[in-house]
């Protein structure tokens, strides 16, 4: 892509406009996007211009400017997390039934932990995960999934921090989350209690995909005193069944 006049590529100004949207910021008016992007008003007025025209954004009635639902369509097509929540989901619905607690699938994508899917019912406690949205990988019991059975770069990569508090819990230094990784390969399983919210204990289990690699983490968020052994029973059912249903065979 040719590059503008500051240095930047099309495909940076362009990702930089749909970066500004969030899981709770899905509607902006195309000044505050071209804020956000750090664009020139004129120049963001034209690439979202560009966007719309393309059905990538939308705009409302009252001119703001959302997520089409053409980048949707494009971003589900052959997509392997497409895959992975269709296959887990059904596994997904049975433990929420069971436990009546939030019960989320997370994947690991630019160092994070992002969230595919998350159930939750009216009795579901508190919980700062959302669709679409990221955590930590040190701090989140699916970021801790995800990052014990991770390539060894990815893991020195995040040890050498900053490994920045969440809550008081929180394991902040070098040498206690290696060994807390050391013990989630073993285990197989992570139980986290308040490193998220002071509330809540996250608990999570791997998802192997058919060549025995670890794709996925799944989990669920109980009140801070619950006791974890059921969930945990429930999560590493339900993870071998969508194991299964993704030709993994132990």
């Amino acid at each position: 892509m040719a590059n503008s006049s500051s240095g930047d590529s099309v495909t940076d100004r362009l990702l930089r406009v749909l970066e500004t949207f969030t899981p709770t910021r899905t509607v902006q008016t195309a000044a505050e996007i071209g804020r956000r992007a750090g664009l020139p008003p004129s120049t963001a007025h034209r690439v979202v211009g560009e966007l719309v025209a393309a059905g990538l954004l939308e705009r409302d009635e009252d001119r703001r400017i959302r997520i089409g639902m053409r980048l949707w369509e494009l971003a589900t097509r052959s997509s392997h997390a497409l895959r992975l929540r269709q296959a887990a989901m059904p596994s997904m619905e049975r433990v929420q039934s069971r436990l009546r607690e939030h019960t989320q699938l997370a994947i690991l994508e630019q160092d994070e932990a992002l969230f595919l899917e998350r159930l939750s019912g009216p009795e579901s406690g508190a919980n700062v995960t959302r669709i679409a949205g990221r955590l930590p990988l040190h701090a989140s019991s699916s970021g801790l999934v995800l990052l014990a059975f991770g390539t060894r770069d990815l893991q020195e990569r995040i040890l050498a921090g900053p490994l920045a508090p969440v809550t008081r819990e929180t394991i902040t230094e070098a040498g206690a989350l290696r060994r807390a990784l050391a013990d989630i390969r073993r285990l197989g399983h992570v139980v986290a209690p308040g490193y998220i919210e002071d509330v809540s204990t996250g608990v999570a289990v791997p998802i192997r995909d058919e060549t025995g690699a670890v794709i996925a983490a799944l989990s669920a968020v109980l009140p801070r005193d619950a006791q974890t052994d059921i969930a945990l029973y429930e999560l590493h059912a339900a993870a071998r069944d969508i194991e299964r249903s993704l030709g993994f065979r132990r």
